[in-house]
């Protein structure tokens, strides 16, 4: 597959980083040289100096016969234009990184096709989604639902109060038991479980559940004393801190504290039709935290564009006592750091961008892609199509890549979990689990008259 990145920054060269593991034929094109240096030699990818929106250049990088255009410079504008000139020079599809939320309404979604525009996408958008789906769960890591929840994912950090730890898993997930455990994070290492697998305190837990065992899972994984979030600090007034404060459920109450006079008065225009109280000061300033009431705070959450900065003041926040803190961390080499510092959810819009592109890729029916960083691996939501590989034995004859699982699946609306005897059918929207960039090797098991 032939796919031109436009743009250098921090979301194309994680998507390119992504693309070389897949051994994928990339071109990566930017006008400021120096960030360029030293790509191809780190991934296997070819660097093109020059614009995104320059037709000589998007010609040399072979646009005419491009299956993906992906426009993520930091100038909305520039990504649109340079969509519509590779889709007007051949491109089969285009994705452009934008900033504007008015352009994400469905009904401007035909709009930008006849552009040539196939897909929006809005980190902070993304970003806000996964925060706010955090937030309603003081106890839960990382949260993924698939068709509005049917089939979850939870990431969960285990502590002494769990109930089902050192004992094999065998014991406690069978076929006809309400959960399974995908993967585990401990320390450094990610484990694929199997039957003679252990959880241990202080591992980060993956389970796939439904909906209505949720309470289930909270009792066994010794969480049931966590209070739920009612009161809401968030650190830093940007634009992902708007999408939180907009989206957030109505029984929260947020404050956001911002350093910037002149941000703090936009944001009172911004969010003046939602309950957001704004307070112009430092976040770190143990003084206006007591003051703002730090301690019957359920979560705190750092939104600044300093990963030093939100990393010490969610520490700073579990000390004071705060239970559920969120950081977001964008320079990726600090994340296991922040992780290793226990400090509770971490966001990061650049692997949450590309998880979201990465999905166009895929020539089988993929609705959903999510990176997991904790854990270096990706939640994929695939259908299967009639006739395809999965649909034709029982999954655990179906010899799956190394490193995947299969936790689970919605048919007719209602979500089931797998087991080895599970039949996949047809139209099933199947939940996969795929450490270390193997949904690409997956793809082929999902789509329709594969060859065996």
């Amino acid at each position: 597959m032939k796919i031109i990145i436009g743009g250098a920054g921090a979301v194309g060269t994680h998507l390119s980083k992504l693309l070389s593991k897949d051994h994928q034929d990339c071109v990566l094109i930017d006008d400021q040289i120096e960030r360029l240096a030293g790509l191809e030699s780190k991934y296997d990818i070819m660097t093109l100096h020059g614009s995104p929106t320059s037709i000589h250049t998007l010609k040399e990088a072979g646009a005419e016969h491009a299956d993906l255009f992906v426009g993520v410079t930091t100038d909305e504008s520039r990504n649109m234009n340079a969509c519509m000139i590779a889709h007007a020079l051949g491109t089969k599809k285009t994705v452009a990184r934008i900033d504007n939320y008015e352009y994400l309404a469905p009904a401007q979604k035909e709009f930008f096709e006849t552009m040539g525009i196939n897909s929006l996408i809005y980190p902070e958008v993304l970003a806000a989604i996964d925060i706010t789906n955090g937030l309603k769960m003081s106890w839960v890591r990382q949260r993924w639902d698939v068709h509005g929840g049917a089939l979850v994912m939870l990431g969960i950090k285990l502590r002494e109060t769990c109930e089902i730890l050192n004992q094999p898993l065998k014991n406690l997930c069978g076929p006809d038991d309400p959960y399974h455990i995908v993967a585990i994070k401990r320390h450094d290492e990610t484990l694929i479980p199997g039957g003679n697998d252990e959880l241990r305190v202080n591992d980060i837990a993956y389970f796939m559940t439904t909906r209505e065992y949720i309470p289930y899972i909270r009792k066994i994984s010794g969480k049931e004393h966590y209070a739920d979030v009612k009161n809401v600090i968030i650190m830093g007034g940007g634009k992902t801190s708007v999408r939180v404060a907009l989206t957030a459920p109505d029984y929260m109450n947020l404050k956001i504290i911002e350093a910037d006079e002149q941000r703090c008065e936009r944001l009172n225009e911004l969010l003046n039709d939602v309950d957001t109280m704004v307070i112009h000061g430092d976040g770190r300033d143990l003084g206006l935290l007591q003051e703002e009431g730090i301690q019957n705070t359920q979560a705190f959450v750092a939104l600044t564009g300093n990963a030093e900065t939100n990393i010490l003041a969610c520490l700073t926040a579990k000390r004071l006592g705060v239970r559920k803190t969120v950081a977001m961390v964008e320079n990726l080499d600090y994340v296991e750091m922040a992780e290793s510092l226990d400090i509770g959810t971490i966001i990061n819009k650049k692997t949450l961008a590309a998880g979201h592109i990465y999905q166009m890729m895929l020539d089988a029916d993929v609705t959903n892609v999510r990176s997991l960083m904790m854990v270096d691996s990706d939640v994929a939501e695939f259908v299967a199509a009639e006739g395809s590989k999965v649909t034709k034995k029982a999954v655990k004859d179906l010899g799956l890549p190394f490193g995947v699982t299969i936790g689970g699946l919605v048919r007719n609306n209602q979500g089931i979990l797998v087991n080895g005897n599970t039949q996949i059918e047809a139209g099933d929207s199947v939940m996969v689990f795929c450490h270390e960039q193997n949904l690409k090797k997956l793809e082929k098991f999902f789509k329709a008259d594969t060859l065996w």
